[in-house]
């Protein structure tokens, strides 16, 4: 487990999106209702955007670490390995970053799919307990533990980037204290 298993679940759920989210879901009439005289967008374009905006950072990212980086690969789904080849011999600082917007967009494509059981296993960064839901509506992850609160009393949040960052860095202290 580590950077490269992370890296092919990222590539794996951004095949997911590619190949089965992009779409509308096909539904059929529950009664009779007029026809529409224009016809729907056969492409769901939030998902759309999200996979171009995965690929931009992805991209940008590379480039600014590695500015003598190959050309992006033309498929997608090759971002991920194209982004690793180019960083692979960067320092540990850039690399770390590099695994943390990964495992971030890991996070993200996962909850576009709608799965969002994947913020369950992540210890909250405020309190060390398995204490987190996904909350759509604040796009954050919220500790629904009591103890856990910011000084107005209120429950803390956080980001998709503050717990990959914080699965990344875990990842790292337990590759070194192993070694």
């Amino acid at each position: 487990m580590g950077a490269q298993h992370n890296q092919d679940t990222a590539t794996s759920r951004l095949r997911l999106l590619y190949e089965n989210y992009r779409e509308h879901p096909r539904t059929t009439p529950t009664g009779p209702r007029a026809r529409s005289t224009v016809p729907g967008t056969p492409l769901n374009l939030a998902t759309v955007d999200h996979i171009a905006a995965s690929v931009k950072e992805v991209a940008d990212y590379t480039r600014e670490a590695a500015p003598d980086a190959e050309p992006l690969p033309e498929a997608v789904l090759d971002v991920y390995r194209w982004c690793v080849e180019n960083t692979a011999h960067a320092p540990d600082v850039v690399q770390q970053r590099r695994d943390a917007i990964v495992y971030r967009q890991q996070l993200e494509h996962a909850i576009t799919m709608g799965d969002v059981d994947v913020i369950r296993p992540h210890r909250c960064p405020g309190c060390d307990t398995y204490s987190l839901f996904w909350q759509a509506a604040r796009e954050r992850a919220l500790c629904t533990n009591r103890r856990c609160t910011a000084r107005d009393g209120s429950s803390r949040t956080w980001t998709l980037a503050k717990l990959a960052y914080e699965h990344v860095t875990a990842q790292k202290s337990v590759r070194v204290r192993a070694t």
